[in-house]
C-alpha cells in the first residue's frame, strides 16, 4: 500500500473524475433534446436511463475484466470510450443518435467509474482513502458545475450549445494519453481472481448489500436532481419553460457538491467517516423535504445548494467504508458498487412518471425516500463502529 502521496500518479488518476463528471451532461441533454424534439417529461427520461442502465449490466464485468488486465488499462478504455459517445451526437445530431451517444457516453462512464475509484485507492496512503475519495468527487463536481454554462457560453458565443461534447470529447481522448504515460504499481488478489460467483456471492452479507442499495439510491437523488430541478422550479414557481434561472439549479447542486467534497475531503483527515457519513445523511433528508415546501424561488435556490453539500460525501464514504470491511475484494465491491449506480436511470424515469401523472411534488417526494434510506444506512454503520 503507498505510504506517501506521489502526485506524479495521483493527479492524472484524479483528472479521469473529471472525464466521468460527463455523464452529468444528461441533465443538459434531458432539457435541450426535450424541447428541440417536444417530448414528454417521460421520454426526456429515456436520456438519463440510456446512461445509466449500463452501469446495472456491464459493472460486475468490467470488474472481473480488469481483476484481469488491471485498472489503469481499464480506465484508458473507459475514457476512449466516453469520448467516442461525446462525438456521435456532436456531427451526428437526431434523437436516434442523441440516445446512442448517450448509450456510449453510459458504457465509457460505467467503465471509468469502476476503474477510477479502486485505482485511487492504491495510489494513496491507506488512511487517506477516504478522504481522496471525496476529492475525487471535488473534482468530478467541477465538471459537473461548469458543464451548464459553459453550453450557455457555446451557444451564445458560436450558436451551438452542442460543441459542448466536442470539448469534452478532446479532454477524454487528451487523458487517455495522459494515463498511458503512468505506470502504477497496482494491488492485486493473485490467489483469487474475481469471478460473477465471487462478485455476487458478496451481496450475502447483509453489510454490503445495505451498502449496494445505499449507491443506488444516493445515485438517485444526484441524478434526479440534475434532470428534475429545472423542471421543478419551472412547475412550483410558474417560471418560463426556457428560464435561465430554473436552468442555473443544477450548477448551483452541483456548486453544493464541488464545495461539499472539497470541505469532506478536509474533514475526513479529522473526523470518523461513520459520524460523517451520519451528518450528511441528516442535512440530505431535511433538505430535500425544505426544497419541496419553499415559499420562494431563491429559497428553494439556497435549498439546492444545501443539498449538494449533504449529498456530496455519501458515494464516496459508502466506497470507502466498504472496501475497508473487505480490502482484498476491491474490484469486486467496485464493480457492485457502480452497478448500483444504475438508480440514476430507475429514479428519474420514476420522478418523471409520477410528475407526468400525478405532481411535481409526488415526484420530488421520491428523493425524500431516498434521503431516508441513506439516514438509516448511516445509522446502521454507527451502530458498527
Amino acid at each position: 500500500m503507498t505510504k506517501k502521496v506521489n502526485l506524479t500518479f495521483v493527479i492524472p488518476v484524479l483528472v479521469s473524475f473529471f472525464v466521468m463528471s460527463f455523464c452529468d451532461l444528461v441533465g443538459i441533454g434531458v432539457d435541450k433534446v426535450k424541447l428541440g424534439f417536444n417530448l414528454s417529461n417521460t421520454v426526456a427520461q429515456l436520456i438519463p436511463s440510456a446512461v445509466f442502465v449500463w452501469f446495472f449490466i456491464l459493472s460486475v464485468p468490467v470488474g472481473i475484466l480488469q481483476d484481469r488486465i488491471g485498472k489503469r488499462n481499464m480506465l484508458n478504455i473507459g475514457m476512449g470510450i466516453t469520448a467516442l459517445g461525446l462525438f456521435i451526437p456532436y456531427f451526428f445530431y437526431t434523437f436516434g443518435t442523441v440516445l446512442f451517444g448517450f448509450a456510449l457516453l453510459g458504457i465509457g462512464n460505467t467503465i471509468v467509474q469502476v476503474s477510477a475509484n479502486p485505482l485511487l485507492v492504491d495510489v494513496v496512503p491507506s488512511n487517506r482513502t477516504s478522504s481522496f475519495l471525496s476529492f475525487s468527487q471535488f473534482v468530478k463536481a467541477i465538471g459537473s458545475m461548469i458543464a451548464p454554462p459553459l453550453a450557455g457560453f457555446l451557444a451564445l458565443k458560436f450558436g451551438d450549445w452542442k460543441l459542448l461534447f466536442l470539448v469534452f470529447g478532446i479532454v477524454s481522448v487528451l487523458s487517455v494519453l495522459w494515463l498511458a504515460t503512468i505506470k502504477i504499481e497496482e494491488t492485486r488478489n493473485l490467489e483469487k481472481r474475481a469471478t460473477f460467483g465471487s462478485s455476487f456471492k458478496l451481496l450475502s452479507s447483509g453489510f454490503i448489500s445495505m451498502m449496494v442499495l445505499g449507491i443506488f439510491l444516493v445515485v438517485g437523488i444526484d441524478v434526479g436532481i440534475n434532470a428534475v430541478s429545472g423542471q421543478f422550479l419551472i412547475s412550483k414557481f410558474d417560471l418560463s419553460p426556457d428560464s435561465t434561472f430554473a436552468q442555473s439549479g443544477r450548477s448551483v447542486y452541483f456548486f453544493g457538491k464541488m464545495l461539499g467534497t472539497f470541505g469532506g475531503a478536509l474533514m475526513l483527515t479529522l473526523l470518523p467517516s461513520r459520524k460523517f457519513f451520519l451528518w450528511s445523511s441528516i442535512l440530505a433528508v431535511i433538505s430535500i423535504i425544505a426544497l419541496i415546501f419553499s415559499p420562494t424561488d431563491m429559497v428553494a435556490m439556497v435549498i439546492i445548494f444545501i443539498i449538494g453539500l449533504g449529498v456530496a460525501n455519501i458515494f464516496p464514504l459508502i466506497f470507502s467504508l466498504s472496501v475497508e470491511k473487505h480490502p482484498t475484494r476491491s474490484n469486486e465491491i467496485s464493480g457492485l458498487m457502480i452497478m448500483a449506480v444504475s438508480g440514476g436511470a430507475v429514479i428519474p424515469v420514476l420522478i418523471g412518471s409520477l410528475t407526468d401523472n400525478v405532481g411535481v411534488t409526488a415526484g420530488m417526494f421520491v428523493l425524500v425516500v431516498c434521503a431516508v434510506y441513506e439516514l438509516f444506512t448511516a445509522l446502521v454503520n454507527l451502530r458498527k463502529a
